[in-house]
């Protein structure tokens, strides 16, 4: 299959280019820096510059002859949250997304299917509720997000094609998300527990975001929203003790609360309260995960 990628660079990215190439699918990647993402993603990938996906409809060409588009758009969410990087955090991704399936209105009767990248954020805190897609949105910021962003992809199905939302979850990667900024002092020894630990990390390894979102564009009964996360998420506390197993070091230095506000902001507050989300339509369409552990999972993305 020809499959359109944009956000083709970042993390989860990588992994499916990589992903799509091993099965010798054709990959197009569209970026607002061509040049970077040849040098990132090699000859293989064919790249289509997409130079301001907030104001430009994405390119036609670049849907011809495509038989899905995987979208990645959006800007980090692991920053502190002002205004400004609120208006950026939405704008990437509910005008990128919508300008994307402006771009994918001329393509071609090939064009089958969707499968949009969306967040866990969309349910805010439950507690120690199991969190599965029948649960509505919550009421808090990345919830109002996530809500515009999945209403921008669900235009596509006007257009007649297939489309997946894939509510994804903490990324476990060997590099970026959330682990790298784990690991400094993890491996000094004074990693911990935040605000007590008791809040639950809807964790995934990058190998089986990869897996999911393929696994939904290759899937013709997966349609609507998805869960993209491990099939047991895990309190941070146990999250802190098994990335001590791991790297073999020592994991009870706790961080207070207040730290990570001074650090985070308001967006402290997607940490300090966690969602205990389950895969229940991913499972329920029998997809196998690669890393459904979470020890195990660990060790493969430190490379022990």
């Amino acid at each position: 299959m020809r499959v359109v990628v944009t956000g083709a660079t970042g993390t989860i990215g990588r992994a499916v280019v990589r992903a799509l190439l091993d099965r010798d699918d054709e990959v197009v990647a569209l970026s607002r820096d061509a040049r970077r993402a040849r040098e990132a993603l090699g000859d293989d990938v064919e790249v289509i510059p997409w130079r301001d996906p907030k104001s430009q409809p994405a390119p036609s060409e670049a849907f011809e002859d495509a038989g899905g588009v995987i979208n990645l758009l959006g800007e980090p969410l692991a920053q502190r949250w002002n205004e400004t990087a609120k208006r950026e955090i939405r704008d990437s991704r509910v005008q990128g997304t919508r300008n994307l399936v402006e771009g994918m209105a001329s393509a071609g009767p090939r064009l089958r299917v969707l499968v949009s990248q969306s967040a866990t954020g969309y349910y805010g805190a439950h507690g120690d509720e199991r969190v599965d897609e029948s649960v509505p949105a919550g009421d808090d910021y990345l919830a109002s997000v996530v809500v515009e962003w999945e209403a921008a992809a669900d235009r596509a199905d006007g257009l007649g094609v297939r489309v997946v939302t894939c509510r994804t979850g903490v990324v476990l990667s060997p590099s970026g998300g959330a682990l790298e900024k784990m690991l400094p002092p993890f491996r000094l020894g004074v990693g911990g527990p935040v605000a007590g630990g008791r809040q639950y990390v809807p964790w995934v390894h990058v190998d089986d975001v990869a897996g999911g979102l393929l696994f939904c564009l290759d899937t013709e009964a997966a349609a609507g929203t998805v869960n993209v996360t491990a099939p047991e998420p895990a309190t941070n506390r146990e999250l802190s003790k098994a990335l001590g197993r791991a790297l073999r070091r020592p994991a009870v230095m706790p961080v207070p609360g207040f730290a990570l506000k001074l650090l985070y902001g308001e967006m402290s507050a997607t940490v300090l309260t966690g969602v205990r989300v389950v895969p229940a339509r991913l499972e329920e369409l029998g997809y196998e995960f690669r890393h459904p552990g979470l020890d195990e999972a660990l060790r493969s993305v430190l490379g022990r």
